[in-house]
C-alpha cells in the first residue's frame, strides 16, 4: 500500500512537472495574457480536465508557471549564497547572474509577470514574493560585506533595493528594445551604481 502511494504521488509529481514545462513554453510563446489553459492542454498533449486538476484554474496555472520559470534563477541565486566564497567574491557572482541573454525566456516571463501583476491578484503574490527574494538576499550579502569591512554601508537593506531597481530597469530596457544599450553597458553601469552605493571601486566588481 505504501509503495504503491509513493508510486502515484512520483507519478502526478512527474506529470505536474511537465506541464509546468510545457506552460512555461506556451507563455514564452504567446504571452501570460494570450496563454489559455486549452493552449497549455494541447501542448501537453493531455485534457482541459487535467490542467484544472492540478491547478483548479486559469490564473492558478499561470501564477504557478511563472513562478516555476523564475525559480530556476533563483536556484542560481542560492547557489552562490550557500558557497564558502566571500561577500566581495559572492557580489560579483550575483552582477553576472543578473543580465538577460537577448530575449530569454526568464526575463521574458518576468517582465510579462509584472505586467500581469497588476491585473492578476493570484500573480501578484507570486511576483512580490520572488522580487523580493532577489532583494533580500543581495540586502545579506551586502550586510556580510559590511560586518566584515569590505563594504561601507549603512543601509544594507537600501542599497539592496536601490542596486536592484537600476538592474532590474537597465534589464527590462535589454531584453525589450533591441540595441538600445549593449550588455556591455548593462555590465558596466550596474557595477559603477553598486561600487557607489558600496564604497567601492567600480574595478573591484570586474
Amino acid at each position: 500500500m505504501g509503495y504503491g502511494s509513493a508510486v502515484t504521488r512520483r507519478a502526478v509529481e512527474i506529470r505536474l512537472d511537465s506541464l509546468l514545462r510545457t506552460a512555461c513554453d506556451v507563455i514564452a510563446e504567446r504571452g501570460l495574457a494570450n496563454t489559455r489553459t486549452a493552449d497549455v492542454a494541447q501542448a501537453a498533449g493531455v485534457s482541459q480536465a487535467l490542467v484544472f486538476y492540478h491547478f483548479t484554474s486559469k490564473e492558478r496555472l499561470l501564477a504557478r508557471a511563472f513562478e516555476y520559470a523564475v525559480e530556476q534563477d533563483l536556484a542560481r541565486l542560492d547557489a552562490v549564497l550557500r558557497s564558502t566564497a566571500t561577500p566581495l567574491v559572492k557580489l560579483r557572482r550575483i552582477l553576472r547572474l543578473a543580465p538577460p541573454s537577448g530575449r530569454s525566456i526568464p526575463w521574458a516571463m518576468w517582465i510579462d509577470g509584472w505586467s500581469e501583476s497588476l491585473r492578476t491578484p493570484e500573480l501578484e503574490k507570486v511576483s512580490r514574493r520572488l522580487d523580493l527574494r532577489w532583494r533580500t538576499d543581495l540586502a545579506a550579502v551586502i550586510s556580510a560585506g559590511v560586518a566584515d569591512g569590505t563594504f561601507q554601508c549603512t543601509d544594507p537593506a537600501g542599497a539592496a533595493w536601490r542596486i536592484n531597481a537600476v538592474m532590474d530597469g537597465l534589464a527590462v530596457q535589454f531584453a525589450v528594445h533591441d540595441r538600445v544599450i549593449s550588455r556591455r553597458q548593462y555590465a558596466e553601469w550596474t557595477r559603477l551604481v553598486t561600487a557607489r552605493e558600496l564604497g567601492l571601486d567600480p574595478a573591484q566588481l570586474d
